[in-house]
């Protein structure tokens, strides 16, 4: 089976977006030289080329990019070279208007910028075929090539008419009947009945809330619209080189695309992440935003994978672009490898002097390569073969946080309780609630094989199938530890409410009668529980059976209801958690639920901000405060990046890393 591994060949990938297009000529004998003395070994080529490519309809222009190439493989740098169709060329929309997609009002998004394509165009479908069969025809046997990068960044939404026409495809093949789609979608209410599939339309602006179902599948739609034009364009570079791995970079934690389907299609699952460098010594949203992102990916991977974007330092679109402080690129670099990345790329290799982008910094920034930070870069690409152990191993976890797309999708609409109750944001509490812990997950879909886990934990998920709700009932009857955050299994997959407000099959594992009342929360209010801890963001009127009370609300009209519940259901137990509790409290919380599930954290007793995770043999120590930090270590280990050995403690300095391997004999002190 072609994979990364087939890339790496035994060593971490090093590099990132290479645009010698954007360049004359005379300037890329210098890049080349300084990717080598920076350890490249990696350069990403072609992701926005279309028009230097194809200039004009048929007309390919192959020599620059030959001699690039050529220029690379001679220095021994690999290339992922990417189909360049996530840019249409002004010609192409010149010429076929029906490529370039409509929003929800209407409103045609002209070319003037990157991904100005509706996902269900014939003729863009057509003409990326064409560019990916050519580019595929004449570099599949080049000896520089190692990995396939198709388009970029997939997000384009469309609600034209081509878009509406396949829609209705979809839904025939879906549904099959227009009756099976009425029932789906609810359409008894507001006389919504459709009576022909001509009828049916994407969900365009409406006088008012629009209806939820369809919007659910519209955008389970989109996502399969855009999967389509993926594979299109992989089969046909796979077509002319079987043995290269192919991949297509995901955006992190982003909602426009089911993960889990589209990763079963990739030969390599690759991630951009651009954490926030703003204040990690005061605020740990970074780094433990980046060890969400990275889990993520190494779930959808079940293994490896490949950190395609970073930044060098600052990135050019937020409101305030602040560069990351001098050790912070290495650290959230090195993280990454922790957490199972074999490739660490970015974004880019030469700063742009035009274009959106010009301010976003680089590998080589425009101050040259006595720049602090490309000499950082040069130090990062010098110890990574000393990361030669990690490459192919993998990042073991005990504890699965369960994620889908659908729940997301159904959560992120209108007409529901409260607009305070922002999926991702939940999803991200608890897992840096476990983050802070050093307790390593995994992330599942909810109707994944389960049985390797001791521990799940559900943040939120508003929608869950049957399949789903008997496999879990199933989980926790066989021995495992459930955690369950509120306004679970309210919903079917057709986001209809369940019978009784929550799922009968849920209530009862977690020993529950009923959720008789939703009481979400003003934004910014809490509501004190009597172990002295408080909630946010909601609360409920809780009717256990069989469940013991663990907390209770002091205050407000709940007072002196459940607010957090703990229940034995066959050989395992279920905690439902009807609150948001503060970030201390929900990691205590967790850390409770894992040691009754016999998990221990990858370092017991690790210092405040340092992150401790288990990759193979290896124990990575990362500490994400700008202070030095002790830390305690079980055994003697020896750092593969200094050769030293610690016997007991490990000091590290601020920003600093260790990868540790228990001591053996002949180490160097």
């Amino acid at each position: 089976m072609v994979g990364l591994h087939d890339a790496t060949r035994g060593r971490l990938l090093y590099g990132g977006d290479y645009n010698p297009e954007q360049w004359p000529e005379s300037v890329w004998a210098e890049d080349v030289r300084l990717m080598r003395e920076a350890g490249v070994t990696l350069a990403t080529v072609g992701v926005f080329s279309w028009a230097t490519i194809e200039p004009a309809p048929g007309a390919y222009e192959f020599g620059w990019l030959d001699r690039v190439l050529d220029l690379l493989h001679g220095a021994g740098i690999g290339v992922c070279l990417a189909t360049p169709t996530a840019a249409p060329p002004p010609w192409l929309a010149a010429r076929h208007p029906g490529t370039l997609p409509r929003d929800e009002n209407g409103t045609v998004l002209w070319y003037g910028s990157r991904n100005q394509f509706c996902a269900s165009s014939p003729e863009y479908r057509d003409h990326a075929a064409r560019v990916s069969e050519a580019l595929a025809r004449r570099y599949a046997a080049h000896p520089a090539l190692r990995l396939w990068h198709i388009n970029n960044e997939y997000a384009t939404a469309c609600w034209c008419d081509a878009t509406a026409a396949h829609f209705r495809v979809w839904l025939r093949a879906r549904y099959g009947t227009l009756d099976a789609l009425n029932s789906a979608w609810g359409t008894a209410f507001w006389s919504q009945r459709y009576a022909g599939w001509d009828e049916i339309l994407p969900p365009r602006r409406a006088p008012y809330l629009g209806n939820p179902a369809q919007r659910l599948d519209f955008r389970r739609f989109t996502s399969d619209a855009l999967l389509e034009c993926f594979t299109a364009e992989r089969d046909i570079v796979a077509a002319h080189s079987p043995g290269v791995p192919v991949t297509t970079n995901f955006m992190p934690l982003f909602a426009g695309q089911d993960g889990w389907r589209w990763a079963a299609e990739e030969d390599v699952v690759s991630v951009d992440i651009y954490p926030d460098p703003a204040a990690p010594h005061d605020d740990p949203a970074g780094p433990a935003h980046g060890a969400l992102v990275q889990d993520l990916t190494r779930s959808q991977a079940g293994g490896p994978w490949a950190l395609m974007e970073q930044a060098a330092s600052a990135v050019s679109w937020r409101p305030v672009n602040r560069p990351k402080p001098p050790g912070l690129m290495r650290l959230w670099s090195l993280q990454a490898v922790a957490r199972g990345a074999d490739a660490l790329c970015f974004f880019q290799w030469r700063a742009s002097r035009q274009g959106s982008e010009k301010f976003h910094s680089a590998m080589l920034p425009h101050s040259g390569p006595r720049s602090r930070v490309h000499r950082e870069i040069r130090a990062l690409g010098a110890e990574l073969p000393c990361l030669a152990p990690a490459v192919g191993t993998r990042t073991h976890a005990d504890i699965a946080v369960l994620h889908d797309w659908d729940a997301w999708w159904s959560a992120d609409q209108p007409g529901r309780p409260s607009a305070e109750v922002r999926y991702p944001e939940l999803l991200a509490a608890w897992h840096h609630a476990l983050w802070r812990r050093n307790l390593t997950c995994d992330l599942a879909h909810p109707e994944a094989p389960l049985d390797a886990y001791r521990m799940l934990v559900i943040p939120h998920l508003p929608l869950l199938t049957d399949a789903a709700l008997e496999g879990l009932d199933r989980w926790v009857r066989d021995g495992g530890t459930l955690v369950c955050g509120f306004f679970t299994g309210v919903v079917d997959g057709d986001d209809r409410v369940r019978e009784g407000g929550t799922d009968a099959r849920l209530r009862a594992a977690l020993g529950l009668a009923a959720v008789h009342e939703w009481w979400p929360l003003d934004p910014g209010a809490t509501v004190g529980l009597d172990d002295g801890t408080a909630g946010s963001v909601w609360s409920e009127d809780v009717e256990p059976s069989g469940a013991a009370t663990v907390a209770r609300y002091a205050e407000g009209e709940l007072a002196g209801r459940p607010a957090i519940t703990r229940h034995r259901h066959g050989d395992g137990t279920a905690w439902y958690v009807s609150t948001l509790p503060e970030p201390a409290a929900l990691a205590a919380l967790l850390a409770d639920a894992a040691r009754d599930a016999g998990v221990a954290p990858a370092l017991a007793d690790a210092p405040d901000g340092v992150e401790a995770v288990r990759r193979g043999a290896l124990l990575f120590v990362l500490n994400h405060t700008r202070a030095p930090a002790a830390v305690t270590l079980s055994a003697p280990h020896t750092d593969l990046l200094t050769g030293t050995t610690h016997p007991a403690t490990l000091t590290l300095d601020g920003h600093g890393v260790a990868v540790l391997t228990p001591h053996t004999q002949g180490s160097r002190t």
